[in-house]
Parts: C-alpha cells; structure tokens; sequence
C-alpha cells in the first residue's frame, strides 16, 4: 500500500505539470530561436577566447617566428616559404590575422568579465548598503554615484588612463570605476522594494546581524534585475576596450586586443588592405551582439511583471 503511494506521487507531479524555477526558466529561454542563436554565438567566442593557444594556427607575438616578406598578405596567401596559409591574410607585422583575432578576443574577454564581476559586486554591495541604512549613508553614497553617471564613460575611462597608465590592469580598474554605478543603482532600486517586506522584518526581529539580512535574505531577491544589467554591460565593457584601445590608451602592444588589431590596420585602409581592421572589426561586432542577444532576452524572462 505505501510503495504504491510512492510510486504514484510522481505521476501526479508530472500530471499537474509542476515545473521548478529552473525548468521554467529554460523553457522561457528555448522558446526563442534567437536567444539561443545569441547564446551559441556567445559559447564560440568564450570557447575560441579560451582556447586561442591550442587552436591559433600560430603565436602571433612570437617574434622569431615571424617573416617580414609576409607581411600584408591578403586572405588566403601562401607563407613566403610556402609551409603556411594565412586564411584571413596577414597585417603590417607579418602576423597571422587569424591567429592574432584569437589572441585578442582573448585579452579583450578577459579584461571586460573580469571588469564587469568586480564592478557587480562593488555596485551590488554599496547599492545594498545605501537602501538598507538610509538617511545620510544612502545620500553620500548614492551622490557619489550621480557625479561619476553624469560624465560619459569614454571621457572618465581617459582621464583614468591618462594618471595610471597604460596596461591590463589599469584598463580593468579603469571600466570598473566607470561601471560599478550601474550596479549600484539598480541593486538600491531593487533593495528599496525589498526592505520593506515581511521577510525583512522578521529577521530584524530575530536580531539577525545586518551582514546577514544584506547578503543571506535580500541580496538573492536582488540579483535577477543584476545579472541582466550585468550581461547587458559586458557588451559595453568589450566595446569601451576596444574603443580606448584603438586611440592607443588601453592594453599595451605586447597583449594586443581587438581594438589594437583594428587600430593597427587602420593606416592601411587607404591602401587597400582592408582586411587587417575589417576581420578584427567583424570579430569584435559577433562578440558584441551574441551578448546583446542574451541580454535582450534574459530582461524579458527576468522582468518581475512579466507573467508566466
């Protein structure tokens, strides 16, 4: 009798058609043939950044490899030698053109995620602190976020750049200080509507530390607005790299991104050499837009008015 109680109560979940978050979550995400066309894209280039030097037909910025007869070839030239094929053709170094886009998404995935995680978790945190305390901690915190969004990040990430200086780690301080603001005023708005629930005061009233209702109770309501927003920005952060780095003011030559490919090609446009600043440029463009698409379609699923 009680095993065919346990067996049944399976078959009734499925029949009532009970799904979990998650499971709803997929569903709403593979409903559409173009988020999943976006997130695919977006696998390609995560895993081609990741892999560059297993699957790079050769290390662009090993010097000793590099023949200077070889340079400016278009797509699909023989090595002077005749050993090698330069499927996208070379640029004004002799360097593999396809080899070189692989090592610059590369550098260019790596600086904005890491980028975009740090300003998360600063933005979130500070954005916490200011809904949960209010009066004069809200105000001083949320003005400091008003200045810095009241300048266009292209003109705050120069300035930035013109004190530190050049290098990886001062492009990723440099887009963290631009973005964490971002996150800081999404995560006060949600936490406004979050404070004042039951769930709220009842841990108050269990003399629950402030850490711990911060980050234990209302920080997981917070996140679904954060992560779109955070998705969103990654494709503004890999922009704003190139961008600083094709004016010559982000990562240095020798860990070249996508936007110092394209810079480097650029004198050579007029000359007909179109393909060392239109390949990099195409690379940079996939990037951008398969996160877009994620990110368009993750705000739709994760919008709290959206009914399900």
């Amino acid at each position: 009798m009680s095993q065919a109680t346990v067996t049944a109560a399976p078959d009734v979940a499925k029949v009532a058609g009970v799904e979990t978050p998650w499971q709803r979550f997929k569903s709403d995400f593979l409903s559409s043939k173009i988020a999943v066309f976006g997130l695919i894209l977006m696998i390609l280039v995560l895993g081609a950044a990741i892999l560059a030097p297993w699957i790079a037909p050769q290390n662009p910025y090993d010097i000793g490899n590099l023949d200077i007869f070889d340079s400016k070839l278009p797509p699909g030239s023989k090595s002077a030698d005749g050993s090698f094929t330069y499927w996208l053709g070379t640029d004004g170094q002799a360097r593999d053109l396809l080899s070189a886009i692989l090592y610059g998404m590369r550098t260019s995935m790596m600086v904005s995620i890491v980028s975009v995680a740090a300003a998360l978790v600063i933005g979130t945190l500070v954005g916490l602190v200011a809904a949960y305390f209010g009066g004069w901690v809200d105000a001083l915190l949320m003005r400091i976020a008003d200045i810095q969004l009241s300048f266009p990040s292209i003109l705050v990430a120069l300035v930035l750049l013109a004190v530190l200086g050049k290098g990886v780690d001062k492009v990723i301080i440099a887009l963290i200080i631009v973005q964490w603001a971002y996150f800081a005023r999404a995560a006060r708005s949600a936490a406004l509507v979050e404070r004042t629930k039951e769930y709220v005061e009842a841990a108050r009233c269990m003399s629950l530390s402030s850490g711990r209702v911060l980050l234990r109770h209302m920080l997981p309501n917070c996140l679904p607005p954060l992560i779109v927003i955070a998705t969103i920005d990654l494709a503004h952060a890999i922009a704003l790299e190139a961008t600083l780095s094709f004016l010559g003011v982000g990562v240095p030559v020798t860990e070249p991104s996508l936007g110092m490919l394209i810079s480097n090609g650029f004198e050579f446009l007029m000359g007909g050499s179109y393909w060392i600043s239109f390949f990099p440029g195409i690379a940079l463009a996939l990037a951008i837009i398969a996160i877009n698409l994620v990110g368009d379609h993750l705000r739709d699923i994760l919008n709290p008015y959206n009914a399900h």
